[in-house]
């Protein structure tokens, strides 16, 4: 997911463009809140979160990742969990972040 938002985030940066220094120093980040606030996600998000109660399950169940927790001991079913909350075909984060990069 940090990836995705990073290239929602990239995105808006044109050819040629000098980058901006405070997004580029709040992008260095694997926050995926902040990262969103960045992109400009923040009320799109929000927005989402009301029309599908089954994605916002699934992004609360993403947002938790953090840089840290990939190398916490998860069971299979958390990690089933995330996967699916992630792939989702219809209520799947990554399948949001696709329609934004």
């Amino acid at each position: 997911m940090e990836c995705a938002l990073k290239a929602c985030i990239a995105k808006k940066t044109k050819r040629y463009d000098f980058p901006n220094k405070r997004i580029a120093i709040d992008s260095y980040t694997h926050d995926l809140n902040q990262l969103v606030r960045v992109a400009g996600l923040q009320a799109i998000l929000e927005a989402e979160m009301l029309r599908d109660q089954d994605f916002s399950v699934n992004w609360a169940i993403v947002k938790d990742w953090s840089e840290e927790s990939r190398y916490d001991r998860h069971d299979a079913g958390a990690a089933k969990g995330l996967y699916s909350a992630v792939a989702d075909a219809r209520h799947g984060v990554l399948r949001w972040l696709k329609r934004h990069w």
